[in-house]
């Protein structure tokens, strides 16, 4: 017997479009927090996925950080890993052929500390087949701006996007940081450099410290906090950016269930990413997939009905039309 409410004879549709990219269902895998995709195939039917987002990527290999680089915390994960990665040429010739057997979209996630760092690694990665669209890491430091963070200014920002666009052979989505005072201001600036799509947020910077030895938890002394701690804080940043752009937003932050994907996408987003989650269940993108279809179902609506329908006290639905118009 079907769930109760739940109509069998309805079929609802849960692909989506994001930045010309066809996803079979809106849920990724994030960034950092799935590899490249290979060590979880004996986990999971990757193919069950919308797509994988594979961890950042930079023109040369990365060893990362010294260890500790990860600490658990009551509700979320610190880490602090430094972007450790096989660099492009090595992402070309050992990571990207298996990736190309899979039904699932692959997005490739980049960084650098220097714009021609972006645009070398972007160069290297245009002559690889299989990969779907970039997805541009810009909570890095410009070390030629004395370290300033390139997703926390707007000039930089569009700096590093333009010319990022200008050099990229596939769809570019944008990465925002949440560590800005306004962050719809670093989506417009985005948006306005080219950008083709948006996905936040990314991770917050915290500390832990061990009060026994009064040292930090993890060699970095600060790192990204990320999983459920975050949510609320991601979902409010989705819901204003969803208000301030007309490109797609892809959702991420803390969602472990499809009622915590279904809240990003009733505030705006096409599509979410899956992150910490990964760690502890890895099956969790397959349920959440399940899940918002389970929902679409019962509510006899599809996905692409749901998105930004956010209702608000003293406002209609007028919004969401004259968005999409």
């Amino acid at each position: 017997m079907p769930p109760e409410g739940i109509d069998e004879q309805f079929s609802p549709r849960i692909e989506i479009d994001v930045a010309g990219i066809h996803f079979e269902n809106p849920v990724l895998t994030a960034s950092g927090t799935f590899g490249y995709g290979q060590e979880f195939a004996q986990l999971i039917d990757l193919n069950q996925l919308g797509g994988i987002c594979v961890k950042g990527i930079s023109a040369d290999p990365m060893e990362g950080n010294p260890s500790p680089r990860i600490y658990e915390t009551e509700a979320g994960m610190l880490n602090a890993i430094g972007l450790q990665n096989v660099g492009a040429e090595r992402f070309l010739t050992e990571k990207l052929p298996f990736l190309r057997t899979l039904r699932t979209r692959c997005i490739v996630n980049v960084f650098g500390y220097s714009t021609e760092d972006y645009v070398r690694a972007i160069e290297i990665l245009n002559q690889g087949e299989g990969i779907h669209g970039y997805e541009l890491n810009i909570s890095c430091p410009n070390t030629r701006a004395g370290g300033m963070v390139y997703g926390n200014d707007p000039h930089l920002t569009a700096e590093v996007v333009a010319a990022s666009k200008k050099a990229a052979r596939y769809p570019l989505i944008v990465k925002l940081s949440p560590n800005v005072t306004d962050i719809t201001e670093l989506a417009r600036a985005a948006e306005g450099a080219g950008a083709d799509a948006l996905s936040l947020v990314n991770t917050f910077v915290g500390m832990a410290i061990d009060v026994e030895t009064r040292t930090p938890r993890i060699s970095n002394v600060t790192g990204g906090l990320s999983g459920p701690a975050i949510k609320p804080l991601a979902v409010r940043m989705v819901h204003q950016t969803y208000r301030s752009v007309k490109i797609p937003i892809i959702g991420i932050g803390g969602i472990a269930s499809a009622e915590d994907a279904l809240e990003f996408i009733i505030a705006g987003a096409r599509a979410i990413q899956i992150g910490t989650a990964n760690f502890y269940a890895p099956e969790t993108a397959l349920h959440v997939a399940d899940g918002i279809r389970e929902y679409c179902r019962r509510k006899r609506t599809h996905l692409s009905d749901l998105v930004g329908t956010l209702k608000l006290p003293n406002e209609t639905r007028a919004f969401k039309v004259s968005r999409e118009e």
